[in-house]
């Protein structure tokens, strides 16, 4: 079944996430949780994203489970899925419920490799499935994660109309 995120969803659609579970650092869990960040802290705004570029992130790291994201240029959408086929995960952040506030997250964003800069000038980190601890425990640096990842990984389909492999001029 396709798991597709929608970076212009509105803010507070829900979805699942992973993480390791808080009370049992021991087990990983799968919750639901809201998209964006309690607007307490941030002037009355909530945002879904965080730039890579400049931060840490040692604690309260996610994952959310994408078969694929969409992109829009004007009026048209189109799909971006990884050329294998396989399914991927976006490198996130969890916040804790807090004073009404739900459970939430934000995705961690990267500049667009090649293809999605075609359409957006960036795009949520891809975690591969063989990265998954190393993001979750964070047993890799964060600059070996969360970085664009190369040209030609990403097929993009406008949505409605067939597969077009996207190829670099050499």
């Amino acid at each position: 079944m396709a798991t597709p995120f929608d970076c212009n969803a509105p803010l507070g659609d829900r979805r699942a996430i992973i993480r390791r579970n808080p009370d049992d650092s021991q087990e990983i869990e799968m919750v639901e949780a809201m998209w964006g960040s309690n607007p307490r802290f941030a002037a009355g705004a909530s945002f879904g994203f965080i730039r890579s570029e400049g931060q840490a992130f040692p604690s309260y790291r996610c994952l959310i489970p994408a078969s694929e994201f969409i992109v829009r240029d004007g009026k048209k959408q189109y799909r971006v899925t990884l050329d294998t086929g396989n399914f991927f995960y976006l490198a996130g952040v969890w916040e804790p419920p807090m004073a009404g506030w739900p459970l939430s997250y934000r995705v961690i964003t990267v500049d667009a490799n090649h293809e999605v800069s075609l359409y957006q000038e960036r795009h949520g980190a891809i975690i591969q499935r063989r990265q998954v601890m190393q993001w979750l425990d964070a047993t890799a640096a964060d600059d070996e994660l969360l970085v664009t990842p190369p040209p030609r990984i990403f097929v993009i389909q406008e949505i409605g109309a067939k597969p077009v492999q996207t190829k670099l001029a050499l």
